[in-house]
C-alpha cells in the first residue's frame, strides 16, 4: 500500500522546518552577540592593561633615571661623583705594523 502525503502533512513539514531554520538564525544570532561582547570587554582588558605598560615604563625611566640613581648609590654604597682630577685616561698601545 502506497502512502503519500495530503496538503495538511506538507504544510506541517514546511512550518517545522522553518522553525527549525528560525531557531538556527536565532542561536547564531545569539552567538554573535555573545562573541561581540566578548570583544568588546577583551578590547576594553587590552586598553587598561596598555595603559598600565605605558604607566610601568614610566616608573622604570624615572626610578633608572641619574637624578635617583645618583643618591641612592652615595646614601647605599658610600659612591660620590667623581672630580676632574679623579678621571684617568688609559691609553691603549697601537699594534706596530708589520714591515719587511
Amino acid at each position: 500500500m502506497k502512502r503519500t502525503f495530503k496538503g495538511r502533512h506538507w504544510l506541517t513539514l514546511w512550518l517545522l522546518l522553518i522553525l527549525c531554520v528560525l531557531l538556527a538564525v536565532a542561536a547564531r544570532q545569539s552567538a554573535g552577540f555573545d562573541t561581540a561582547r566578548q570583544v568588546r570587554e577583551l578590547r576594553e582588558e587590552r586598553m587598561t592593561l596598555e595603559a598600565r605598560r605605558g604607566e610601568f615604563e614610566r616608573r622604570i625611566r624615572r626610578a633608572s633615571s641619574r637624578q635617583v640613581l645618583i643618591p641612592i648609590a652615595e646614601r647605599v654604597l658610600g659612591l660620590h661623583q667623581p672630580s676632574d682630577s679623579e678621571f684617568t685616561l688609559l691609553v691603549l698601545p697601537q699594534p706596530a705594523p708589520d714591515g719587511p
